[in-house]
């Protein structure tokens, strides 16, 4: 196998047996759905890495995934195979939703814990943090808990370190920038960083959601937003089902604007598009 160190080489055309191999360790490790359509796709999303490790072949490159013990080289296919296109306040319907109907029922609770499954680099917890909070101002109560999981390492690190540059920012209503930001000086200048008051209520996690999960405590809502698009049916299926297993009576569960549970067996009732409830007990 070339080391990390092998100069750059041409690669060879991706053929129709490494798109296959490559589709089913993707299907196989992370549910993902590659159809023959999307061979131009994962050849050029992949080149790149290819042409780094100085792989002469897209099966060079395979066999590096399958005999890399640490896992990081099968998360860096995830990554580049996937699109981790995010931002703040991406569909805000959704913190509407949350601030103005589902809020007002657990202002009594001492306790409020939400799931965001695919949080990428931080945009979504920490939209779900602000949003809340500017309604709560300074009560004390509910606490808010927000579980942050996504399968990426690196976009989990950059979500943990919370900074963001100005630019990132440009969707935020007036005086959330000044409400639950630090400004960066000297090398920061431009940037933005979370406040240590509101990165305490999120705790991030590496998550791979075909995987076996569980929560020690059920959920108020859980977003799982953009994320079944890569999914056949059949893993959407098991998916929702489990998803749903992890809300408290009355918990919410919100998906993506592109997505749908139409055909999906679950125990959830439709509340409105994209979102849906756990009845009560």
């Amino acid at each position: 196998m070339p080391s990390l160190t092998t100069p750059c080489q041409p690669v060879r055309p991706l053929t129709e047996r490494e798109f296959d191999n490559i589709s089913r360790l993707a299907y196989e490790k992370f549910g993902l759905e590659l159809k023959g359509g999307k061979r131009e796709l994962v050849s050029a999303r992949l080149s790149k890495k290819v042409r780094a490790l100085g792989c002469p072949s897209f099966q060079a490159y395979y066999q590096h995934v399958l005999e890399d013990r640490t896992g990081e080289a099968l998360i860096e296919l995830i990554d580049a195979l996937t699109t981790n296109f995010t931002g703040f306040m991406r569909e805000p319907s959704h913190f509407e939703f949350l601030r103005r109907e589902a809020l007002s029922g657990w202002l009594a609770r001492d306790r409020v814990r939400i799931w965001s499954t695919a949080c990428s680099t931080g945009e979504e917890p920490y939209t779900l943090a602000f949003s809340l909070l500017d309604v709560l101002g300074g009560a004390k109560r509910p606490r808010l808990q927000i579980v942050a999981t996504d399968i990426s390492s690196r976009a989990l690190q950059e979500a943990q370190r919370a900074v963001y540059p100005a630019a990132r920012l440009e969707s935020l209503p007036p005086g959330w920038l000044r409400t639950f930001f630090l400004k960066g000086e000297r090398q920061w200048k431009g940037s933005y960083r979370v406040k240590p008051e509101i990165t305490s209520m999120i705790e991030f996690r590496r998550l791979n959601l075909i995987e076996p999960f569980s929560h020690p405590e059920p959920m108020s809502a859980i977003l799982c937003r953009n994320v079944m698009i890569y999914f056949d049916k059949a893993t959407q299926q098991t998916l929702v089902q489990r998803l749903a297993s992890q809300l408290e009576p009355g918990g919410y569960l919100l998906i993506g604007h592109s997505e749908s549970l139409t055909g999906i067996d679950h125990p959830l009732t439709y509340v409105r598009p994209t979102i849906y409830r756990r009845g009560r007990a």
